[in-house]
């Protein structure tokens, strides 16, 4: 309906608003800081960050109710990847916050969040143009697992002080004697991580051969 559109569209664009001031940010501390300006990108951008990836969440609610019509599983698993990347593992270890491993990871999130809401929002309107299309489906193939290995890395990175300070890791007291010790969750996470990618990536080079089919081309020219 209209007004759903409307409100996809306000959506798109406080999303678009939002990456796009994180991503430019970046650029511009980078360039006028150079390497000193990794250190502490998350202290920069880290709060526009959150609140993007927590408002990301309202994606998953648009399938439920069937206003988008995207496929539930690829998009929930990539939302839950960066929740519990960005809040369980970055933001509760304050030794990972300045790593390098989270500047990349924060660039290339920037970078598909910014072609993605872009091309979302002219095609709320109708509007297609090509090159942006393409863009829109090709540049996730290659970027996506990059995404992944980031985010890997930053887990292995932030396994030492997970066992150092012991954040997540629960004991119960006597009689119980069930425990959990958060770098095994983690570890096991990895394997979830990698599986899901596989499964992601399958699904985004159907989107880009159903967007990009030589018909829907064609349509989209005229």
């Amino acid at each position: 309906s209209f007004t759903m559109n409307i409100y996809l569209f306000l959506y798109d664009l406080m999303q678009f608003c939002g990456h796009s001031w994180i991503f430019t940010n970046m650029i511009i501390r980078f360039m006028t800081f150079g390497k000193d300006s990794l250190a502490d990108t998350f202290y920069s951008i880290g709060l526009v960050m959150r609140l993007c990836q927590l408002l990301s969440v309202l994606e998953i609610l648009h399938i439920l109710i069937g206003i988008d019509k995207s496929r539930l599983l690829p998009r929930f698993l990539q939302i839950t990847e960066r929740i519990i990347v960005l809040f369980v593992v970055i933001n509760s270890q304050e030794e990972v916050q300045g790593k390098y491993v989270v500047c990349v990871l924060f660039f290339l999130w920037n970078l598909l969040d910014v072609v993605r809401y872009t091309y979302n929002m002219l095609a709320r309107m109708g509007i297609y143009y090509l090159p942006l299309t393409w863009l829109n489906f090709s540049l996730c193939i290659p970027l996506y697992p990059l995404s992944v290995l980031a985010k890997g890395f930053a887990i292995c990175v932030s396994l030492p002080y997970f066992e150092t300070f012991g954040t997540y890791s629960i004991k119960l007291p006597f009689p119980f004697t069930f425990s959990i010790y958060f770098p095994y969750v983690l570890k096991m996470y990895l394997l979830v991580l990698f599986t899901g990618m596989c499964f992601i990536i399958q699904n985004l080079f159907h989107e880009r051969m159903v967007h990009l089919g030589t018909g829907n081309i064609k349509n989209k020219r005229s």
